[in-house]
Formats: C-alpha cells, sequence, structure tokens
C-alpha cells in the first residue's frame, strides 16, 4: 500500500503541470458538457457581456481531458469520465449561440471573437485587389485555405477569381467551399494575419493611377501661377505622364461644367463664408455661371453678401475653392451629383 502511494505521489511530481483553468473556461466546458438544448435555457440567463466572455473561452478550449472535465465540475464526472472528454470548437460556440440568441446578436458577439482583425476593413481592402493578384497569391496554396479566405470577400469577388485558377482546381475549390463548416478561431486569425503582413500592408504602396491622382489633387491645389511656372518644365521632361495627370485634374473653374442642379447642391452644402469668397476670386463667366445655378432670392442674397464682406486676400480664395472642390468630390463618391470629367468616355452612341 505504502509502494503503491508513493508511485502515485512520485507519478504526480513527474506529471507535467496543467495551467490552471479560467472561470470562463470552466464555464465554457459546463455549457460544453449540457449541450445546447439545456446549455440553451442556462445562457438565457446571462446578459450579453458574461455570454461574450464565456463564447470567447470556449472557441479556444480545443480538446479538454475528461480529468479536466472531472475537476471543473465533479458533478457530471460519471458522464465525462466515461468517455474521452469533450472538445471546444468555434463551431461549438456558434451553435450554441444561434440556438438561444437573435442573428444579430450572434453575429456581434463572433465578430468580436474573431478579434480585430476579422473588421470589415481587412476583408474590404483584399476583396478591393485586382484579381490576377488576388489569384496569384493564392495559387500555391491548400485547396481548403483557398476556399476558407474566398469564403470571407465579397461573392463577386470570389466569382472573379475562381475561374483564373483552372477548371479542375476551381471544381475541387468550390466544393470544399459548399462542404466547410465555421473556420477555426486559430486557423482563422492565422489566416488573417499573414494577409494583412503579406498583402494589405504591400497594397499599401499606391499604383500608378492612384499616383497620377495624387499629384492631380495636388496641382488643383496650387496657385494658378505656380502651376502654370511648372507646366512648361513637366511638358517638356514628362510629356505623356504630364498630359495623364492633366487629364485627372478638377479645377474650380470646371465645377461650371456641371449640371446647373448639381452645382447648386455644391452651393448649398459649403458653409460658413467659402462659397462668397471663392466667387470673389473667380472669374467672371465662373461667377455668372455660379449664380444662374441658384433661384433668384438666393442669386440675390449671395451677390449681397459678395458686395459687403470686403477684400479677400488670394490665399484665403484658394482655400475657399478648394473647400468647394472637396465637397463636389464628396456628393460625387456619394453619386448624389456627377463631376464632368473624362466625359468622353461616357458618350453614348
Amino acid at each position: 500500500m505504502a509502494t503503491a502511494e508513493m508511485q502515485r505521489a512520485n507519478s504526480q511530481e513527474n506529471a507535467p503541470r496543467r495551467r490552471p483553468i479560467s472561470g470562463p473556461q470552466k464555464a465554457a466546458i459546463l455549457f460544453l458538457c449540457l449541450g445546447e438544448k439545456r446549455g440553451s435555457s442556462l445562457m438565457q440567463q446571462l446578459d450579453t457581456e458574461e455570454i461574450q466572455h464565456i463564447t470567447r473561452a470556449m472557441s479556444g478550449l480545443g480538446a479538454i481531458s475528461a480529468e479536466a472535465v472531472e475537476e471543473v465540475m465533479s458533478g457530471f464526472s460519471e458522464e465525462v469520465t466515461n468517455g474521452s472528454g469533450v472538445h471546444g470548437s468555434f463551431t461549438a460556440a456558434e451553435n450554441l449561440l444561434r440556438s438561444l440568441l437573435p442573428e444579430d446578436q450572434v453575429e456581434s458577439i463572433l465578430k468580436d471573437i474573431r478579434g480585430p482583425l476579422k473588421e470589415r476593413d481587412l476583408w474590404a481592402r483584399f476583396g478591393s485587389l485586382n484579381e490576377n493578384v488576388i489569384a496569384n497569391y493564392l495559387r500555391n496554396e491548400h485547396e481548403q485555405i483557398i476556399a476558407a479566405i474566398l469564403g470571407n470577400v465579397k461573392t463577386d469577388v470570389a466569382a472573379k477569381v475562381l475561374p483564373l485558377f483552372g477548371k479542375e482546381k476551381m471544381q475541387n475549390v468550390v466544393e470544399r467551399m459548399i462542404r466547410m463548416e465555421a473556420v477555426p478561431h486559430h486557423m482563422m486569425k492565422q489566416i488573417e494575419e499573414t494577409l494583412q503582413a503579406d498583402i494589405i500592408n504591400a497594397s499599401a504602396q499606391p499604383t500608378k493611377t492612384e499616383l497620377h491622382q495624387r499629384m492631380a489633387d495636388l496641382f488643383n491645389k496650387l496657385d494658378r501661377t505656380e502651376f502654370d511656372a511648372l507646366s512648361d518644365g513637366l511638358e517638356d521632361r514628362l510629356p505623356e505622364v504630364f498630359g495623364a495627370i492633366k487629364q485627372k485634374m478638377f479645377t474650380f473653374e470646371d465645377l461650371v461644367k456641371m449640371d446647373p442642379r448639381d452645382l447648386a447642391k455644391v452651393m448649398r452644402g459649403v458653409a460658413g463664408n467659402y462659397l462668397p469668397t471663392a466667387l470673389r476670386g473667380a472669374s467672371k463667366e465662373a461667377r455668372e455661371a455660379f449664380l444662374q445655378a441658384l433661384p433668384g432670392r438666393s442669386r440675390d442674397m449671395l451677390i449681397e453678401e459678395m458686395e459687403t464682406m470686403g477684400a479677400v486676400r488670394r490665399r484665403e480664395v484658394r482655400e475657399a475653392q478648394a473647400q468647394l472642390l472637396d465637397y463636389a468630390r464628396v456628393l460625387a463618391e456619394e453619386d448624389t451629383i456627377r463631376l464632368p470629367i473624362n466625359e468622353e468616355e461616357d458618350e453614348m452612341f
């Protein structure tokens, strides 16, 4: 007897120490043992914050030994010690949540569990890459990884990427996408971290088109005299590139080419004295086009404001005109107005 006790003591001393189980992990093991039906009724008694803590712990449990389960809840020892323990996974946590909470609340909790890298921004930026770039990046990956990644981008993006793999590989990836359940948390985290390092950071470098647009925006905000002084040299040294940049330029004077109703929307949305200041420094033709876009009473009020405001500095005029241009671009991005840029490309035949 003494020998047996000594052997057990030695065995316990030599056994690797298990990490202590936290409170949320103990609760997660309890819910896993209770199962979805009984666990659902118990979880309904908890608040959202408690549910988040337990679900987060459940998604990262992995395999739990029968010994650990018995330690957490001796009341269920008869059931769990006859088996091989339980297994916590993201899928188990998701199934339990969906059985007791509304869909929008479930998605909010799952999004929080997956961590900050699962934010829409990362997948939106990845999905905005050219389909050939995405396909080349994924080409040598395991088909299961490809399926997991394409399952997180927009369907129109995935539809462009899949055919680039060839018929056989596309077939295999699509089958895996159909059969695939929720991706385990640790795998999803690793995929997202890899995307962040390999694709998103690299894509931060501007493309030629983006660089041209940036230079066009810069030239738009330069004083006209300064821009004219630069133009001669750029025309001689970089004729093709400078020509492409000038096509993307959109100046204050170009605003008069807009539909009068769109121009009126721009004028109504600009705050403060920006509008009268901008028009004080505009050409006579541009000023008249702005005024004609307004109804009679608004036009008269604007004229009176311009006449009573006194002299304005050139710097103030440039700043005011830049404000109108920036606001016009915002409205155009929202599809509220249409800018007169590259209209020859939209010519109807």
